[in-house]
């Protein structure tokens, strides 16, 4: 009986640079859960009648200057939506620029959302790899598993 100490693509395997890396993104994760509670949009009508800020649980704050109680239900309604989604579009924007400066050129989460159909062919392309490494651990299993006569 022989010992197998071949892995394959296995044996190559750095641990330590591995264990690195998954830190690594947990750190970011975890940074990334921090800094996004820290960001908030706010939005301002022209006339600074009506402010909104807005950060990722929802609205945290409208405020209506007495000034803006002169204006028609329609135009208020108007301002308060459209000031609204100012602040949604400058959270955005602030998402954007955290997640790009904390993924640089790795896969940024936040533009995967924006598009999609890309999202959708990287986890495809993602699923293939398991597929294939799944394959090639079972494949190197059943070898050892020929070779001890198990």
């Amino acid at each position: 009986m022989t010992l197998v100490t071949d892995f394959g693509d296995f044996g190559n395997i750095d641990i330590d640079k591995l264990l690195h890396a998954l830190e690594e993104q947990t750190g970011k994760s975890e940074q990334v859960q921090k800094s996004m509670s820290r960001l908030v949009g706010r939005g301002e009508d022209v006339d600074g009648l009506v402010v909104v800020e807005y950060a990722h649980e929802g609205m945290r704050k409208l405020t209506i200057r007495p000034k803006a109680m002169r204006l028609g239900a329609d135009e208020l309604s108007e301002r308060i939506t459209a000031t609204l989604q100012e602040a949604i579009e400058d959270l955005q924007r602030q998402t954007n620029e955290f997640m790009a400066e904390l993924y640089g050129d790795q896969v940024d989460p936040m533009r995967m959302l924006e598009n999609p159909v890309a999202m959708l062919k990287e986890a495809r392309r993602a699923e293939a790899g398991f597929d294939r490494t799944f394959d090639n651990v079972m494949g190197e299993l059943s070898r050892i598993r020929r070779e001890l006569d198990l």
